[in-house]
């Protein structure tokens, strides 16, 4: 028979009972989860490939029209004249919109 490796009972200061815990290293473990999850998504959003939710931002109705009027001309609900007769009724341009998002800057290295 062999000695047990660890033994049964354990004094000091390490748990409820005297025992090891490994609730403090599972704390620390996802802590580090959810700072190497954040650090992932500022990058992503500084190299332009994540967008964040606009939840303060509200669409003019001018943009609410424009968007349906583009649904409805994409599911095929209207012809191309249609669509070109609504959108200039509107004051609006296809392909030229002046509020879609903006595209990230490109930082310039100094020197060049």
């Amino acid at each position: 028979m062999t000695p047990p490796l660890l033994p049964l009972e354990v004094h000091g200061h390490h748990g409820f009972d005297g025992g090891f815990s490994v609730l403090p290293f599972l704390g620390s473990f996802f802590l580090l989860l959810v700072l190497l999850a954040g650090l992932a998504a500022f990058y992503l959003w500084r190299q332009g490939k994540l967008t964040l939710p606009t939840f303060a931002t509200r669409r003019s109705p001018e943009d609410a029209a424009k968007q349906i009027l583009a649904d409805r001309f994409a599911r095929g609900d209207i012809s191309t004249d249609e669509f070109m007769e609504r959108s200039s009724t509107l004051n609006w341009t296809p392909g030229s919109d002046t509020t879609a998002p903006r595209q990230p800057r490109k930082k310039r290295r100094p020197g060049r």
